[in-house]
């Protein structure tokens, strides 16, 4: 099956597949992709149990590439899978609010009792124990990685936290950068907002065509 405008789109913490809808829809309408929604437990499934139902997700397809973008704890998945299964069809990925340096919003909760159940074991695992800076940076060397980063500070985050310099509201934007990656731009939107931008989406679909964000004003 020739599948190198495949698109696989993995949601975030607290969060389903549906949430990636709106991407999903301009990515096939306006560009043409066969979009897929991957969906995990986010918040009981370990960090390496998820990596693994992403990788036999792409394999039961056929596939003989795949690109994919992962919003948030999406992006750290994906990182992972492609970490352990070296062997995953080509593709570029991108991560949408990812924090793949750590994250102080997630520490904060991961130190508190009561927050534990809602934390889940891959946040922990991904983003709080060792951050994907720690163990994906080889999968930089592989493959094309691109991060949008937000810049408009409103969301969960600022709740329970404060943030050093620009941030989404729950991550900030040092929070987002990984050594190695190809491309990094930010963006004037908020955590959440990312998933209705329709230059967010722009932005991923010119990266997964051309291994690069674009410049110019959307």
């Amino acid at each position: 099956m020739t599948s190198s405008n495949t698109v696989i789109c993995i949601h975030g913490i607290w969060s389903h597949g549906v949430s990636m809808y709106l991407i999903k829809r301009r990515l096939e309408k306006e560009y043409g992709y066969n979009v897929q929604l991957f969906n995990y437990p986010s918040v009981r499934g370990s960090l390496d149990d998820n990596a693994d139902l992403l990788s036999r997700f792409i394999a039961d397809q056929g596939l003989d590439a795949a690109n994919i973008i992962g919003h948030s704890l999406g992006g750290v998945i994906a990182l992972r899978m492609l970490s352990n299964h070296s062997d995953t069809v080509p593709g570029r990925l991108v991560c949408i609010g990812s924090p793949l340096v750590g994250s102080r919003a997630a520490s904060f909760l991961h130190a508190q009792d009561w927050a534990a159940p809602f934390v889940g074991q891959s946040l922990s695992a991904g983003v709080v124990d060792k951050a994907a800076n720690e163990w994906a940076t080889h999968v930089c060397e592989q493959r094309d990685v691109g991060i949008i980063a937000g810049t408009s500070p409103y969301g969960f985050g600022r709740l329970i936290t404060t943030f050093d310099g620009e941030n989404d509201g729950s991550v900030a934007v040092a929070e987002t950068r990984l050594e190695g990656a190809k491309d990094h731009i930010c963006m004037d939107v908020s955590h959440k907002s990312m998933l209705v931008s329709p230059g967010v989406v722009d932005q991923a679909a010119a990266f997964l065509k051309r291994g690069e964000f674009l410049r110019e004003d959307l």
